[in-house]
């Protein structure tokens, strides 16, 4: 071989390793549970058409389900999508017209916030209820801080305050991410959820197999980088004090992802919220603990 192109034997190894696909598996592959009736529920929730809108430059997937005069937008969190809410789909569509999407990465709030305004619009709702969990609970704040015509109530579920604490904590960790393959981002993320986030949320094999699932294949590292810069994004939220907006505050006194400080400023910030604590719940109570999600969302509509 010609001595001048032995150079491109590491840098062809190299792309070699960053360029193996993340392997791919399925939720019903990943569960593991004794009861099959949870994930052939979710298999028979994702034979449901969704629909499309081409907003800021991507594909916007979501699903509208029901035709009650009030409607509730479900927005999921960073490791979500669309389906992570089909337990409560299917529970509210009786009485409500209910709406789930799955966020393209898009990489800042303003965007983010004008997708599902498209969508919104699309649909032609004028106001709805919001109910957000992590990332979506975020999002929640930002579309009542700009949107406030659009939003009748909100759930901010397992989320935070603005804050400067979670860019701090993982900027060596998004640093790395940023550059690393795709496949050693999700190895990552998996082995994340294996030591902090399923143990906290029961083992549940239910949470287990949609979690897993995202990080085989079926959520991008384009997708999560994104999401993560919207976390942190920044905002100049409602005064927590004046708004009329009704609220609740849904957290878990476990949550390994959202720290007590932080569900602490969240409390402390919007004071005229209601609050709905689950014990021993984890970051993922609307899959885990969907019984309790359910009925304290509904007490919380009906009021």
């Amino acid at each position: 071989m010609n001595k001048r192109l032995l150079w491109l034997i590491p840098l062809l190894l190299v792309l070699a390793v960053y360029l193996i696909p993340t392997p791919k598996q399925d939720a019903p592959d990943l569960y593991d549970g004794p009861d099959k009736r949870l994930i052939n529920g979710l298999a028979k929730f994702r034979d449901i058409p969704t629909r499309s809108i081409n907003a800021r430059g991507y594909d916007w997937p979501y699903l509208v389900l029901g035709s009650g005069p009030k409607t509730i937008l479900f927005l999921h969190g960073m490791t979500g999508g669309y389906d992570f809410w089909w337990q409560q789909m299917n529970e509210f569509s009786r009485d409500y017209r209910v709406i789930s999407v799955t966020y393209p990465p898009v990489d800042n709030l303003s965007d983010l916030g004008k997708g599902i305004i498209a969508i919104l619009d699309k649909e032609k709702i004028d106001s709805t209820v919001v109910v957000g969990s992590s990332l979506g609970g975020y999002l929640t704040q930002y579309l009542l801080a700009m949107y406030p015509k659009r939003v009748e109530k909100a759930v901010l579920g397992n989320t935070f305050p603005k804050n400067d604490i979670l860019e701090e904590k993982n900027k060596s960790k998004i640093a790395v991410a940023t550059w690393a393959p795709e496949w050693v981002v999700m190895n990552s993320l998996r082995q994340n959820f294996f030591d902090q986030v399923l143990p906290a949320s029961e083992n549940n094999p239910l949470a287990k197999a949609q979690l897993l699932e995202n990080t085989y294949g079926r959520m991008s590292k384009a997708q999560f980088l994104a999401r993560y810069y919207c976390v942190i994004d920044k905002f100049q939220p409602v005064d927590g004090k004046q708004t009329r907006v009704p609220l609740l505050i849904m957290e878990s006194d476990n949550d390994p992802l959202v720290s007590p400080d932080l569900r602490a400023q969240l409390k402390q910030y919007y004071s005229t919220a209601q609050v709905h604590t689950f014990h021993h719940k984890g970051h993922f109570p609307y899959l885990n603990a969907s019984d309790e999600y359910n009925s304290a969302l509904r007490k919380f509509l009906t009021q």
